[in-house]
């Protein structure tokens, strides 16, 4: 009698003999075939893994499973990204100590995944608020320091007057603060920047050398874009003072007739005009209101102010008037722009509401026109009314009027980029404190590397109002300065918790050394990693700064190459009823409850079969259900076969079970490498349904003895990465040696997949009325021959005349009949 398949107690069964055997132990010694597997670690705010963390984390588990079957050393680990926000506001709110809530939510999630029966090597576990780990992370800080890639300077940030705390992004809803609901304003601070900037061009380079999706990689292009162009010197009139921009339309020039300025631009407050002053200080106000993606929207309603001054165009020597616009940032560019209103269609909209000049430089075909323009022409054309430059293409054009600046010393080439350094200062207690101190005799000192950690102090306050955390603690704060030893204090700010996430792919090769953040030779043989796994959300976060730090890394000597990961792929989201899920919906799927009561390798199974895993798939409660009733099945055919000891050499039926096997284990292998789960399983599905024919249809004592040495074995260890419990326990009842994941993978013999017959429909005036079995090198005479004499097509032929016989090859016959005269 076949044993009921008891999902619980088999997995539990399995993940304790894994763990006690150290089965997924990596050996980072043995280089021959090593493979780096990492999936994007994971944020513990909440107390359980959620449907989401299944979906990233369970499918790159079968992936690794699979290139550990195929031979490859394969090194999976897991840590926690532990620091950040939600953590400190979970304190605030209920008076936990974020270490001990953050702890506490780490314990609970170790525990599922193992459940999940992922195989991580949990010798190497990292968690990034832990002393031992942000030791490192404020050391690399300070390197990045010493090599001028770490500088403070004042920039914006959203301040809650109420609150009177600076507050993150996030922490800003509409405009307004979570907490209280004031209204929040912008305000300027010292904070800490990373220069990215400097990084730039290599990031664009890099592209070059990795196989990540295309759309990730036209983001970060687009994140840093990068613009060829020239900057424009215009000399402000009764001023020494010049206002630079950088454009890519040089050859506009003749076409400008105003400037527009940055509310924050550092010339605003000197280039006002007394008579304005009010009316400027009110409009920089209400800008410092709105988020930078607000202002720059392009259906946003554009707004400025004239400040009262002129500046010179440095072409004809006309005065042009000094405008300030919220859609103009200081961050981007120059902080300034020379607004062309006929050829840009914002300044257009711009000037059309201020009823300023609009005037054609570009013609389409070099004619002059004087109708007015009803938008903006932005394409290029022919150079008109533009001095000694009229006439010429603008594409020429360009290069022409650079020149002349160039000659004039009012201009020159440059290649511009959007992209900005990397703003790293947190007020808030959760997260890496940065390294310095500041003395008033010495200025600014970064921490000996000595006296690292800078431990984050647990004597602090979580009020949510003023200041950091940090800054509520004398002990921590005041210090002496390591150089001259006075009184000084601490910087009291933390690190942005992306810090911590871009390095923590070295620290996993060794996470127990304690004199260097990592091993450069282990790194340098093991890197980069061979396939991450994550959101695409973090395609220009996350995955740039990544890509940065180790850039920057290179460039010191402490690692020897250029990426971080090789191959990226990015999972896609799962919905409920074709909605995504949230609590408010009320379709969260809750993951405990689907696999206490069908098994974790049923729901991690049931993910990989419900879309394409780089789209995602929607949830469904009765397609579980089939998964589980195919494991079900699957374990009855597996110890059926095992229990009747097929011992015969029935051959023909067997050749089309061993075909599907072949075919089945070509496709598994070709889409498992793509991350194509869902037509694996399918092929296996397949194979099963082959298998469950050919033993229904094949008697016990006849059945072919190959099927239980060799088809069942290849069953199991196709379904081993998608259920590894499963295929585990399966494989011990067979009488296997454990473990199936130390089996070799099964190769396909091509030879095997040449059909030697194929089935045909008959079809007769449009509709299939029949079906015949035929060797593939028949040829069509003889196959319409057989067509005609079935049995079953003589009853729709008969008394029939035959006007036309055609054979699609390998697929079809066609008949088409009409009655006889």
């Amino acid at each position: 009698m076949i044993p009921e398949y008891k999902a619980a107690e088999i997995e539990k069964k399995w993940q304790k003999k894994w763990e006690t055997t150290k089965l997924y132990r990596c050996n980072l010694q043995d280089l021959e075939r090593k493979l780096y597997c990492l999936v994007m670690f994971i944020y513990p705010s909440g107390d359980k893994l959620h449907i989401g963390h299944w979906y990233n984390y369970a499918p790159t588990d079968t992936w690794a499973r699979f290139k550990r079957m195929q031979g490859f050393n394969v090194f999976e680990p897991m840590g926690y990204d532990a620091f950040g926000l939600p953590a400190e506001n979970y304190a605030i709110k209920m008076g936990v100590h974020p270490a001990e809530s953050t702890e506490k939510n780490i314990n609970v999630i170790r525990e599922q995944l193992k459940a999940m029966g992922a195989m991580y090597d949990w010798d190497h576990e990292i968690n990034t608020s832990r002393p031992e780990y942000y030791q490192w992370t404020q050391w690399l800080f300070l390197q990045l320091y010493k090599n001028g890639l770490a500088y403070r300077k004042k920039a914006a940030a959203n301040w809650c007057p109420t609150c009177q705390t600076v507050l993150a992004n996030e922490q800003v809803v509409d405009g307004y603060c979570e907490r209280c609901e004031s209204e929040v304003l912008t305000r300027d601070l010292e904070q800490w920047f990373f220069r990215i900037t400097r990084y730039a061009e290599q990031l664009l380079d890099g592209h070059n050398q990795i196989q990540w999706p295309e759309k990730t990689i036209s983001m970060q292009k687009n994140w840093i874009g990068k613009s060829i162009g020239a900057t424009i010197d215009f000399k402000v009139v009764d001023h020494e003072d010049l206002i630079q921009v950088f454009t890519t339309r040089p050859d506009t020039l003749f076409g400008v007739t105003y400037m527009v300025l940055a509310p924050e631009h550092p010339l605003v407050e000197k280039l006002t005009r007394p008579e304005k002053r009010a009316e400027v200080d009110a409009y920089i106000l209400q800008a410092r209101k709105l988020r930078e993606i607000d202002r720059t929207s392009t259906e946003k309603e554009k707004t400025g102010v004239f400040i009262g001054s002129y500046c010179v165009n440095p072409v004809n020597k006309e005065q042009v008037p000094i405008w300030i616009a919220d859609y103009v940032l200081v961050t981007y560019g120059t902080g300034a722009v020379m607004a062309v209103p006929a050829h840009d269609q914002r300044d257009f909209e711009f000037a059309q509401k201020y009823h300023l000049p609009i005037r054609k430089v570009i013609s389409p075909n070099g004619e002059k026109s004087e109708d007015d323009l009803t938008q903006a022409f932005e394409e290029t054309g022919v150079m008109i009314d533009s001095g000694q430059f009229s006439g010429m293409e603008s594409t020429k054009g360009i290069d022409a009027v650079v020149d002349y600046l160039w000659e004039n010393g009012c201009g020159d080439r440059r290649v511009n980029y959007k992209l900005r350094d990397w703003l790293i200062s947190r007020q808030r207690y959760w997260g890496a404190p940065i390294p310095i101190i500041y003395c008033e005799g010495c200025g600014e000192v970064p921490v000996p590397e000595s006296d690292l950690p800078v431990l984050l102090p647990e004597n602090v306050e979580f009020k949510g109002k003023g200041i950091s955390p940090l800054a509520t603690s004398p002990d921590f704060v005041d210090v002496p300065c390591p150089k001259c030893g006075k009184p000084a204090r601490r910087e009291i700010d933390t690190m942005d918790t992306f810090v911590c996430s871009s390095w923590y792919f070295l620290r996993f090769l060794t996470p127990k050394i304690k004199d260097r953040a990592f091993d450069t030779s282990i790194c340098d043989a093991w890197l980069p990693v061979d396939q991450y796994v994550g959101g695409a959300e973090h395609a220009v976060m996350h995955l740039l700064y990544a890509r940065f730090f180790v850039k920057a890394l290179r460039d010191f000597g402490l690692i020897h190459f250029d990426e971080p990961f090789q191959r990226l792929v990015h999972q896609g989201t799962i919905t409920n009823k074709g909605a995504k899920m949230s609590k408010s919906r009320g379709n969260v799927v809750n993951p405990d409850a689907f696999i206490e009561k069908y098994g974790a390798d049923t729901f991690r199974m049931y993910m990989m079969f419900m879309g394409a895993y780089e789209e995602g798939g929607d949830w469904s409660d009765e397609g579980i259900v089939g998964i589980y009733r195919f494991l079900r099945r699957i374990w009855r055919i597996v110890l059926q076969i095992h229990e009747s000891k097929p011992c015969g050499a029935e051959g023909t039926r067997y050749k089309k079970v061993v075909q599907q096997m072949h075919y089945a284990i070509k496709n598994c292998t070709g889409d498992l490498e793509r991350f194509h789960f869902n037509t694996s399983i399918s092929r296996i599905m397949e194979l099963v349904n082959e298998i469950s024919l050919y033993i229904q249809n094949v008697p016990a004592n006849e059945q072919n003895r190959n099927l239980n040495e060799e088809l069942i074995p290849n069953l199991l260890r196709l379904i081993a990465p998608f259920a590894p419990h499963f295929a585990e326990e399966l494989w011990e009842r067979i009488g296997k040696t454990y473990s199936i994941f130390d089996q070799k993978w099964p190769e396909h013999d091509e030879s095997q997949l040449i059909k030697e017959t194929t089935s045909m429909g008959i079809q007769i005036n449009g509709k299939i009325r029949g079906q015949i079995e035929v060797a593939v090198d028949v040829n069509d005479a003889d196959i319409i021959k057989m067509a005609m004499d079935d049995e079953k097509i003589k009853q729709y032929i008969k008394g029939k005349t035959i006007q036309k016989a055609l054979v699609v090859k390998n697929k079809l016959v066609s008949l088409v009949i009409k009655d006889m005269p």
